[in-house]
């Protein structure tokens, strides 16, 4: 019935539903970055950090 109320006036109902899925998906996103906790991040904020192939002069000749 909705679609038939918007046929009426003019509003294409596709545009509509793209831009309410888009703000849907990203709500959701954003909750989910923003819910998660400090300590979540912990790893994550180390691995920059992290050596895991160390600099010999064998691999970096500079």
């Amino acid at each position: 019935m909705a679609k038939y109320l918007l046929a009426d006036s003019g509003i294409n109902w596709l545009a509509i539903m793209a831009l309410l899925t888009f703000f849907f998906i990203f709500s959701v996103a954003l909750l989910m970055v923003f819910g998660r906790g400090r300590g979540s991040y912990a790893e994550v904020e180390k691995q920059p950090l992290i050596d895991s192939y160390p600099l010999t002069e064998q691999n970096n000749p500079s």
